[in-house]
């Protein structure tokens, strides 16, 4: 659960980016990430994907998901 985390910690700790954390979609599904304003999407958070952005909007607002560890880079 991640109450009250506002920026993607994955893009600060790699990227060195403040990035508001917001829903993504990818092919995958939805996810909870970060998007650059100019450079597009920077970096998924979220352990999980969700079936709808509904699921996702949810998971953002009440804090229940899982924040990624890290990359595999």
């Amino acid at each position: 659960m991640q109450t009250g985390q506002q920026i993607g910690l994955l893009a600060k700790r790699y990227l060195k980016v403040d990035l508001p954390l917001q829903v993504c979609q990818s092919n995958s599904g939805f996810f909870i990430g970060t998007i650059h304003p100019t450079d597009g999407p920077y970096s998924r958070e979220s352990a999980e994907y969700f079936p709808d952005r509904d699921s996702a909007e949810h998971a953002l607002a009440t804090g229940c998901w899982t924040q990624l560890e890290g990359y595999d880079i």
